[in-house]
């Protein structure tokens, strides 16, 4: 099968990570393999380990793979601030090339599914020339697209849609995830979405007391 996606968000807190999660353990009960990183993280605690991600645990807990940690996030930044920012403040300099040979190194461990989540939204700055969207560009990964569903969010989503395609990739599929618990006018909302992305929705996931993967993956679909 060996078939692996770029996840991500109209914006940060839109759910990557919860999605995510729940795609892996959706995959997980049908029995594939599974592995996911998060190239690069911004917002970590320091342990005697090392920085850690929250985020980048939840995936490493939910994958089948098992992987050092430092695979799962090998770019890591204490602070919760843009990635390039944390970045200067740190004196390092991420590149798009840097990632994408780390990223190789995972996909070829070939599972089943393989899941690269993003950080923020689209258009996140690594450098003052490449954002996140050239590392899903160079390795030609369809796109899952989590809505974080909110007032503005179909401006936010449809603008990301239009730049992945102006981007040359593909998306495979885009999640409707309920941030709060009281949006209104939900169902109407994800009805133009529905008309207007013009790519298959994987699943609407409702707002959830207990955001956990197994919660999330009762609500989702794999991509075709």
């Amino acid at each position: 099968m060996a078939k692996a996606y770029f996840v991500t968000g109209t914006d940060t807190d839109a759910g990557k990570t919860l999605v995510s999660c729940g795609l892996l353990e959706k995959a997980r009960q049908k029995g594939l393999t599974t592995a996911a990183v998060k190239p690069v993280s911004a917002g970590c605690e320091e342990t005697p380990d090392g920085l850690r991600n929250g985020d980048a645990l939840a995936l490493q807990q939910a994958m089948t793979m098992e992987m050092p940690y430092e695979q799962v996030n090998p770019v890591a930044f204490l602070p919760p601030i843009a990635p390039h920012i944390a970045a200067q403040d740190a004196g390092r300099m991420i590149t798009a090339d840097r990632l994408v040979g780390i990223c190789r190194g995972v996909l070829m461990k070939r599972a089943d599914i393989t899941l690269l989540e993003g950080a923020g939204g689209w258009r996140v700055p690594l450098n003052p020339r490449e954002t996140l969207a050239d590392l899903a560009r160079m390795l030609q990964l369809p796109v899952i697209l989590v809505i974080g569903m909110k007032l503005g969010c179909l401006n936010h989503a449809l603008l990301t849609a239009e730049a992945i395609r102006r981007d040359g990739l593909t998306i495979a599929g885009w999640v409707a995830n309920s941030v709060t618990p009281d949006m209104a006018r939900l169902v109407e909302n994800t009805l133009t979405l529905e008309g207007e992305l013009g790519a298959p929705c994987l699943g609407e996931v409702p707002y959830l007391d207990a955001a956990t993967a197994a919660a999330a993956a009762e609500y989702l679909n794999l991509p075709a």
